[in-house]
C-alpha cells in the first residue's frame, strides 16, 4: 500500500496536502473555541495552529499521516483540514480523522464531500481494506455524522485519551469494510446531488 501525497478533488472541495502556507486561512477560520471542544489538544491562539500543522507535518514525514487542507473551490481558501492517520501499510488499513471545517461550512457538502473524497481514494486507489474513524463518544454531533455516512459503529474505548482539560475521553470507534464501500459510495454520492 503506497500512501504519498495527493490532491483529491471535489466539485465543492480540494483536498490538498497541508502545509505552513495555510496557516493564515487556518487561523482566521479555525481558532473558534467550539471547533476544538472535543479534540484532545485544542488550538486556540495562531502560535497553536502553526504547531498543529508542524506536528501534521513531522507525523507525514515518519509515514504514520498523511494531512490535508480542505480547501473550499470557489474562493481558494482553506476552510479547515483532515488526514489519514494511523497508517497500517501491512494490514492496509487507515483512520479518516483530525477533521474539523470552520462553522460557516458546517452542514455543507464540504465535510460529506472531504470524506467521500478520502475514502474513494482509500479504497479504490490505496487499496485498503478497512477504513477506521473515531470521536469523542460525548460528541453526538460527530457520531451521527458518521454514521450518515454508512459506517459502522464498532466500540467503546473506555478511558481512552485525557484531554487537554484532564477529562477523561471515552472513544468511540467506527469503521467501513472494503466489501460495504460500494453501498456506501453510492449513499455519499446521493447526499451529494444538488
Amino acid at each position: 500500500m503506497m500512501v504519498a501525497s495527493v490532491t483529491l478533488e471535489g466539485r465543492h472541495v480540494r483536498l490538498e496536502p497541508l502545509s505552513q502556507a495555510h496557516h493564515a486561512d487556518l487561523t482566521s477560520f479555525g481558532l473558534d473555541e467550539q471547533l476544538w471542544r472535543w479534540i484532545p489538544v485544542p488550538v486556540r491562539t495562531p502560535d497553536e495552529m502553526f504547531a498543529y500543522i508542524d506536528t501534521a507535518l513531522d507525523e507525514q514525514a515518519r509515514g504514520v499521516s498523511l494531512p490535508f487542507a480542505l480547501v473550499e473551490k470557489p474562493s481558494n481558501r482553506a476552510i479547515g483540514s483532515t488526514r489519514y492517520g494511523n497508517i497500517d501499510r501491512i494490514h492496509h488499513r487507515v483512520e479518516i480523522g483530525w477533521t474539523w471545517v470552520a462553522p460557516a461550512w458546517q452542514r455543507t457538502a464540504a465535510n460529506t464531500e472531504a470524506k467521500y473524497l478520502l475514502l474513494r481514494h482509500a479504497f479504490e486507489t490505496l487499496g485498503c481494506i478497512r477504513v477506521e474513524l473515531k470521536t469523542d463518544s460525548l460528541n453526538e454531533r460527530s457520531r451521527a455524522a458518521i454514521l450518515r455516512t454508512g459506517a459502522r459503529e464498532e466500540g467503546t474505548f473506555r478511558n481512552h485519551m485525557i484531554t487537554a482539560s484532564g477529562r477523561i475521553r471515552h472513544t468511540v470507534y467506527f469503521s467501513i469494510l472494503d466489501s460495504e464501500w460500494p453501498d456506501v459510495k453510492s449513499r455519499l454520492q446521493s447526499m451529494m446531488l444538488p
